[in-house]
């Protein structure tokens, strides 16, 4: 009987079924990611995209209207000067670190499972960095005189403080964009040839090949491009860390109770790479079915990603309890205050959902089902982001609204430019990932081809129509199955 791909995946007898189903050749991947491209626009695709820019839209009036009149459009006040911009900013940054982990940190572990879904998770890594850098750039009030934060010689006697994390966020997070991009393209490379030499117009054929940069596969080309990925491999590696880490010092490095602690590096990292990998879910869920790329985007795939989902969450939720536990050991009581007045002052509500969302639903992913279901995945991606959105919402305004004086004590409500800025920076992050998908393969072909079995060498494995030819019949699973079996 033809077994599905989830049976195959729960079957430890059988051994785990193959990275890519239904036994493709070579050609059958390339037809596979380049048919997106190739064919006509879609209507589903519309369907994505005429919202994405509304929404970018939305974005473009709302940061407009800031522009010509002010902060004070921003439910910002005294003593809550940071609120959903810079949360903002925390999250994107946060979405952006799954791409990078995924194509740099496990491509130097050599795990090949990642060969199917890093071309996407770095394009989601590049496009979320453009919006989380859209808020530091808006935040600082009179955008026009931001010149003067930077290193220049002036009249005014003003020089950035290189001691302050403020500055240290600019280098950060511009060296991982930086370095983001040429990762990106240089993995793409490839691709773009083989788009180039498919092309059945001038134009497309014109544009690939400018990108393509001359690329022709020779031997020489080959060894030049994979010496080149491991380099920004290795380059990208640490910025993993960095860069959240770099984040987390925003607060840590103050002496504000909620903010100044020693655990915040390594708890934002965890943060990052738990939303990061819930945003590609998400994303994968959707051009999986989408775009057909069943056989490429397997269940093992998901089930991969729930389990690095389940246990950067576990890391979180530890964290948040030893937050609480350095709180009361301590013995300051601002500190002590601080977290009694997450856990029920007036933003109770949102702390409790950051827990519920963060801390006790991934826990499904224990259960195999739940890490096979598409379904509960997608679903379950959409709470953790939601939570992990809470997650920066409640670290920075709890900790602001009340400090140490009582008579010093605000409220923050966000305006309905707040929740427009939010809302069109995922216009932006949309727009951008539509266009991705329509015009550029998003699975990096020459690497998902490696990992299957006429790659090796040294294996036996034919191609599913050579298979075919010798009298077998593959199965839903990818699986072989002989003739005659029921």
């Amino acid at each position: 009987m033809a077994q599905t791909e989830a049976e195959l995946l729960d079957n430890p007898v059988a051994g785990h079924p193959t990275l890519i189903l239904r036994s493709p050749d070579f050609h059958s991947i390339t037809e596979a990611v380049a048919e997106p491209v190739e064919r006509k626009t879609p209507l589903g695709w519309w369907l994505f995209f005429i919202p994405s820019v509304a929404l970018l839209g939305l974005l473009g009036v709302a940061v407009s209207w800031l522009f010509w009149e002010g902060i004070g459009i921003w439910g910002l006040n005294v003593p809550v000067g940071w609120s959903w911009d810079i949360t903002n900013f925390v999250f994107w940054i946060g979405i952006g670190h799954a791409g990078t982990l995924i194509s740099a940190i496990l491509f130097l572990f050599r795990q090949k499972w990642r060969t199917s879904i890093n071309r996407a998770a770095e394009a989601m890594t590049i496009f979320a960095v453009m919006c989380a850098l859209l808020f530091p750039g808006i935040h600082v009030g009179r955008v026009w005189v931001a010149y003067w934060m930077f290193p220049i010689p002036n009249q005014m006697g003003m020089w950035p403080n290189f001691r302050s994390p403020l500055l240290w966020d600019v280098f950060a997070v511009s060296v991982y964009g930086t370095v983001s991009v040429l990762f990106w393209y240089v993995g793409l490379i490839p691709d773009l040839a083989m788009m180039r030499d498919r092309a059945k117009t001038r134009v497309r054929k014109f544009v690939y090949g400018l990108f393509a940069l001359g690329w022709r596969g020779s031997v020489r080309q080959w060894n030049h491009y994979e010496s080149a990925y491991l380099i920004l491999a290795a380059l990208a590696t640490p910025l993993v860390l960095s860069v959240h880490s770099i984040v987390s010092m925003d607060f840590a490095v103050s002496l504000l109770p909620g903010w100044h602690t020693t655990i915040f590096p390594p708890y934002f990292v965890a943060g990052a790479i738990f939303s990061g990998f819930a945003m590609v879910l998400t994303l994968m869920v959707i051009c999986r079915k989408a775009f057909h790329l069943e056989h490429i985007i397997t269940i093992r795939h998901f089930d991969y990603m729930a389990k690095i989902t389940l246990v950067t969450g576990s890391m979180v939720g530890f964290a948040y309890a030893t937050e609480f536990f350095t709180a009361w050991y301590s013995g300051n009581p601002y500190e002590f205050f601080t977290f009694l007045n997450r856990a029920g002052g007036p933003y109770a509500w949102a702390y409790w959902i950051m827990v519920s969302c963060n801390v006790l639903s991934p826990q499904v992913f224990w259960f195999k089902k739940a890490r096979t279901s598409i379904p509960i995945l997608f679903v379950m991606s959409i709470i953790i982001n939601i939570g992990m959105w809470f997650e920066r919402f409640v670290i920075i305004t709890t900790s602001l609204h009340r400090d140490f004086l009582p008579s010093s004590w605000g409220h923050f409500t966000p305006t309905i430019w707040d929740v427009s800025t939010l809302l069109g920076s995922f216009g932006l992050f949309f727009t951008m990932f539509c266009l991705f998908v329509r015009f550029v393969p998003m699975v990096a072909t020459s690497e998902v081809k490696t990992v299957l079995p006429q790659a090796d060498p040294h294996g036996q494995s034919r191609p599913e129509r050579e298979r075919k030819a010798h009298g077998g019949e593959v199965t839903g699973g990818g699986e072989l199955a002989p003739e005659g079996a029921s």
